[in-house]
């Protein structure tokens, strides 16, 4: 009968050596899993910079001299720092705030469900804002994109998630 009692023990350790085991991988696979996960923010950091690239070397339908010469975006944002009007008539700062409305909202999907929640544009040219765009819930976490360039031209781009 002895026999039959310490091999009841033996089993139980194992039991409870086993149930330990079992405990530590389950916490080792859950830190491993938040550890290795690479956090999508960065993906959308160069989207941001890609995105205000793209966008300063967007060709406008606003020509100051001939029909087919038509501004840029970056052109753009100097023609309405200078209040110019465009050859059909239109002001430019109003073509550029059309402009980039369109290209916003082709290019950043807020609608609900989406994973991008939100959107702040500053253009500023000289200390001056030229325009300012916002749609969107703003949250804590985003990603942004800040390009000061040599004419003057200082673009803050932001993109909520």
């Amino acid at each position: 009968m002895r026999k039959l009692i310490r091999g009841g023990r033996g089993q139980e350790e194992i039991a409870g050596f086993a149930i330990i085991i079992i405990v530590v991988a389950v916490i080792l696979v859950v830190f491993l899993s938040f550890s290795l996960r690479k956090p999508s923010q960065d993906i959308q950091s160069y989207q941001a910079d890609s995105f205000v690239q793209s966008f300063l070397a967007y060709t406008t339908e606003c020509s100051k001299t001939y029909e087919t010469d038509y501004l840029s975006i970056r052109q753009l944002i100097e023609a309405c720092s200078n209040n110019e009007i465009c050859l059909d008539e239109r002001d430019s700062c109003e073509v550029l705030n059309l402009t980039s409305q369109n290209i916003i909202k082709e290019s950043w999907n807020i609608q609900e469900g989406s994973f991008i929640k939100g959107y702040n544009l500053d253009i500023t040219y000289s200390g001056k804002t030229i325009l300012s765009l916002k749609e969107g819930n703003m949250t804590n976490n985003y990603k942004s994109s800040i390009q000061s360039l040599p004419d003057r031209i200082d673009i803050k781009f932001r993109v909520y998630n």
